[in-house]
């Protein structure tokens, strides 16, 4: 009787891509506190200028915590993306949405990168005939100049095979 052997295909590339979660946003937060605790002996000594202070601490603060929840939600999305021999698999999901799935041919795409005057990548999109997909568009600009590098390798190893 023969054996029977399984074949398995493993990818040419494979990453997740998810948003940064820095603590970034906290430095605004942070300086806001110590402007209000150095600003508030000078709004109390001064009456005039308590209401347009009180008000614009306001505004910052309304900022800052639309901000916040912006990049919460964003936190949450993340694209798997996939070189495979014969196709890239680019599947995009985020919390309370359906995962979105496209399966391209890597012969038929290409890879383009915006740059900035210091040739650093600002942005990836993949061209399939007349589609256009941007990937990676929360990563920080040196994350797209690496995940660009490598992802570029991966399509044209597949293209080739």
């Amino acid at each position: 009787m023969p054996m029977q052997t399984s074949t398995t295909t493993s990818p040419l590339f494979s990453a997740t891509l998810r948003p940064d979660r820095s603590l970034r946003l906290a430095g605004g937060w942070i300086g806001l506190a110590v402007a209000g605790l150095l600003g508030l002996p000078f709004l109390v000594a001064v009456p005039e200028f308590l209401l347009p202070g009180i008000l614009g601490f306001a505004i910052v603060a309304g900022g800052l915590a639309a901000i916040s929840m912006q990049q919460a939600r964003r936190s949450k999305l993340v694209e798997q993306i996939t070189v495979w021999p014969d196709q890239i698999e680019v599947v995009t999901s985020a919390r309370g949405q359906e995962k979105q799935m496209r399966r391209l041919d890597p012969k038929k795409v290409r890879l383009l990168l915006d740059r900035d005057e210091n040739e650093r990548t600002t942005a990836m999109y993949l061209n399939h005939g007349d589609e256009r997909i941007e990937i990676g568009a929360f990563l920080a600009v040196s994350d797209k100049s690496s995940f660009a590098r490598a992802f570029g390798q991966a399509v044209r190893k597949a293209r080739q095979g």
